[in-house]
């Protein structure tokens, strides 16, 4: 009974490193390329209206790549582009204002872009501080992101390793020219930004593969008619 102990003990250990091998070496453990999932990227700000309200608008189709390596952070880096015309708030009429002259001037600015400058990670709560140049409405000033790792693996939707963040920050609109109508609507406005990204090499494929899966079908149905 002894020896069957024993046997059972090496069996299960000698199968839990098995498994981490594997998990460890679908994952690299070195900063690796990642690319911004645009339909699965983005934020959220909130700013506070006459003391009354805080309304919401959000931003999508967030483009960009990172750097992410989970062993060192700080070799990790993050460079992306907003497109402002993706500005919605549920209001038609304050989508039209947000995007005039008083405030992002669209037609002017049609994106913003935040470059990092440094990645630090809080050694209590294992979170990331992600310092950066954010440049918007002409104006480019330096932002920190707190950001949560959420998740690292694949997707089982598409196969691609990938890497899920949540970030926060607090801006003020004055600092980028945007201060129309303070104090009445609030200087600072918080954001928070929910950003998914694959492996670059495995999502480029995906989305090759993709293609021509479109191509394919249109092309059978073409021959149809």
């Amino acid at each position: 009974m002894t020896g069957f102990l024993i046997q059972l003990q090496e069996f299960i250990v000698i199968r839990t490193a098995l498994a981490t091998s594997l998990l460890l070496a679908s994952f690299p453990i070195y900063a690796t390329t990642y690319t911004v999932e645009p339909d699965y990227t983005q934020g959220v700000f909130h700013w506070d209206h006459l003391g009354f309200s805080r309304p919401a608008a959000q931003f999508s189709q967030v483009e960009g790549s990172l750097e992410f390596d989970p062993a060192d952070p700080g070799k990790s880096s993050v460079k992306v582009r907003i497109p402002l015309e993706t500005l919605h708030t549920g209001v038609p009429e304050l989508d039209e204002h947000l995007k005039s002259k008083d405030f992002f001037e669209t037609s002017r600015y049609p994106s913003a872009t935040f470059t990092s400058t440094r990645v630090e990670k809080d050694a209590a709560t294992g979170n990331l501080r992600v310092t950066g140049d954010l440049n918007l409405h002409g104006v480019t000033r330096p932002v920190v992101l707190e950001v949560t790792v959420t998740k690292i693996g694949t997707n089982v939707r598409t196969n691609v390793p990938t890497v899920g963040f949540d970030a926060t920050a607090t801006l003020k609109r004055t600092d980028f020219g945007l201060g129309h109508f303070v104090p009445l609507v609030s200087d600072e406005i918080q954001i928070r930004i929910g950003c998914e990204a694959g492996e670059a090499k495995a999502y480029a494929e995906m989305l090759k593969a993709e293609a021509a899966e479109e191509a394919a079908a249109a092309a059978k149905d073409a021959a149809k008619k």
